[in-house]
């Protein structure tokens, strides 16, 4: 709301009026709406009539903009009332987030939202989980369909526009997997065939690190472990918190000891003022547990 009346009245003060910006003013000043916006009369009028609706643009910006405190108690006190947590969590990436033979979520990122839910509501069932696929991480959070997004989601400067995000939970980057035993770290895979999903940052890394290695491009994890398999690929490249994972999975195989690169994963939350009592709540928390050791034992449980 706040950046529609800014856009408004930028639009009013400046002249800049055109048909385009009409139907979005109509939204804020419903007196436009009896005017025919097809015709020349229709845009001088409208310009009045948007000239008119300036001063109260101005009123309510300056009410957002002098009222954030009660906008902030107002979002807080409504996830306290509902008393539950609404957390977009992975529920197919081992260790992280995955369901069980019993069909329950565990993983690490799963303990992080019920401990979460204790610390902020008392409660650690007071949490409700929404599987989200990568393409939806910050998608629900968008658009309000969760309160935060604990879904192995990286820290980075295009993602920081849209979203806030927690301190770091877990430092994630690339590692390295092979079920060949007489490979003991990244030195014995000078000349070697290296298996990496199409276009993901771990191509890059591989080249820096990894010059002389041969890159054979796959479009999933599964391709990559045929490709492992059959012998046309001595080793894959992908995110250390997912092989870790694999290796739980397939105990044949063995993940190298460097990290090459670093990811921070953190906890999405939304941006704004309203949501800051929110995210104070959780970086307190996320502190705590470091402090704690709580984080570190349930980071060595799972296995990472």
């Amino acid at each position: 709301m706040k950046q529609r009346l800014l856009n408004l009245v930028t639009s009013i003060s400046s002249d800049k009026v055109s048909s385009t910006r009409i139907p979005r003013a109509m939204e804020l000043c419903p007196k436009l709406s009896q005017i025919n916006a097809s015709t020349s009369f229709a845009m001088s009028a409208t310009s009045l009539v948007l000239r008119t609706c300036f001063a109260t643009a101005i009123a309510l910006l300056t009410t957002i903009i002098a009222t954030p405190q009660l906008i902030v108690a107002e979002e807080w006190s409504e996830i306290e009332s509902r008393g539950e947590l609404k957390v977009a969590v992975k529920d197919n990436l081992r260790p992280l987030g995955f369901t069980d033979e019993s069909g329950s979520l565990i993983g690490l990122e799963i303990d992080i939202a019920r401990k979460l839910a204790e610390e902020l509501l008392g409660d650690t069932e007071a949490v409700e989980f929404i599987p989200v696929t990568n393409k939806e991480r910050l998608q629900v959070v968008l658009e309000d369909e969760v309160d935060i997004a604990i879904a192995r989601v990286a820290v980075t400067s295009s993602r920081s526009r849209i979203v806030d995000f927690s301190r770091h939970y877990y430092l994630d980057g690339t590692g390295i997997i092979t079920k060949n035993t007489g490979i003991k770290n990244i030195s014995g895979l000078t000349n070697n065939r290296i298996a990496v999903l199409k276009n993901s940052a771990t191509i890059a890394v591989i080249r820096n690190r990894l010059p002389n290695t041969t890159l054979i491009g796959v479009d999933s994890y599964q391709e990559a472990l045929q490709l492992i398999e059959t012998k046309q690929a001595d080793a894959f490249a992908g995110d250390r918190s997912v092989l870790t994972g694999w290796v739980q999975e397939y105990p044949d195989y063995q993940l190298l000891p460097e990290r090459l690169s670093g990811a921070a994963l953190a906890i999405v939350m939304p941006k704004g003022l309203q949501y800051k009592e929110l995210r104070s709540k959780v970086n307190q928390a996320i502190a705590h547990w470091k402090k704690s050791g709580w984080l570190e034992e349930r980071i060595e449980y799972w296995g990472l």
